[in-house]
């Protein structure tokens, strides 16, 4: 038996988004899906997904390690982190979050709407699959509980 997980999920609860907007409501959405965690300082992937969403057509790695680094600079944030091998691994985890898409060279973000994406992919997907597997392991040891009384 692995102790590795099938799957996992990291979902948080904010406030509502109202007055956010640009590289922190970003953020927050990347807090809530678990991509980042609070308080980490090495949030390159804020700036990936953020260079993504305003690319106007889909782009190359290094088109968006320059956009990201741009970012970056603008926010007077260090631009450690902007290597290719570093970029790479954030589009890889917005790819297995369905964020992004690759066609040949270049990354995009895909046509359907966010919250639909995270309908599907999450709510009816990922989420029903561990809720189930955690019923199992709650039935297991209580199971076992009670062999042992």
């Amino acid at each position: 038996m692995k102790n590795r997980p099938i799957a996992e999920l990291t979902l948080r609860r904010y406030e509502k988004p109202y007055k956010l907007q640009g590289r922190d409501l970003v953020k927050k959405l990347c807090l809530s899906l678990g991509l980042l965690q609070p308080e980490d300082s090495r949030d390159v992937i804020v700036d990936v997904f953020l260079s993504l969403l305003n690319a106007q057509k889909p782009v190359t790695q290094q088109e968006l390690q320059h956009a990201v680094k741009t970012t970056r600079e603008q926010h007077q944030l260090t631009t450690t982190g902007c290597t290719a091998s570093n970029i790479r691994r954030q589009l890889r985890r917005l790819k297995e979050h369905s964020l992004v898409q690759k066609s040949g060279n270049t990354h995009h973000l895909p046509e359907k709407q966010l919250h639909n994406i995270f309908e599907e992919q999450v709510e009816k997907l990922y989420l029903p699959a561990i809720i189930t597997r955690v019923k199992e392991y709650c039935a297991a040891v209580e199971q076992y509980r009670g062999g042992n009384k």
